[in-house]
């Protein structure tokens, strides 16, 4: 039996929500859910990366507690790996820019790979997103 599931939550710690909002509107350009509260950020904070599948970006000591009251692991230690893939390796360069600039870091650069372009980038709370280009076609 196979579960058919409705939407995908992939959920992040983070250390700051005003950050982390303007972090992946601006390097990503991924789009927000919901209206903003007071502060100017949606509550829950969340991005819609497809018709499936959503971002939330829970304070650290919220997501300790949704696993369970359980430790977060520490900043800079990476539990997963979320690769994004564009169609270029100029699309990449240009994410990659973006993600420098709205204060995000590089763990590996853009290099060709037997596997296509790739590279690792960090967000602000130190987590791991790939970028990547498949390699071209044989002819």
């Amino acid at each position: 039996m196979t579960t058919a599931a409705r939407e995908i939550t992939l959920s992040l710690p983070i250390e700051d929500r005003q950050r982390s909002m303007a972090f992946y509107r601006d390097a990503f350009g991924f789009a927000l859910v919901g209206p903003p509260t007071e502060d100017g950020v949606p509550e829950p904070l969340a991005f819609r990366l497809d018709d499936r599948v959503l971002l939330a970006l829970i304070p650290t000591e919220g997501f300790g507690w949704a696993l369970g009251d359980r430790e977060v692991a520490a900043p800079g230690t990476s539990e997963c790996l979320v690769t994004v893939s564009v169609g270029s390796s100029a699309e990449a360069d240009d994410l990659l820019a973006r993600v420098i600039h709205a204060g995000g870091s590089v763990i590996s650069e853009l290099t060709e790979q037997p596997w296509g372009y790739s590279g690792v980038c960090a967000d602000p709370d130190g987590h791991a997103w790939q970028i990547h280009v498949d390699p071209p076609s044989p002819s």
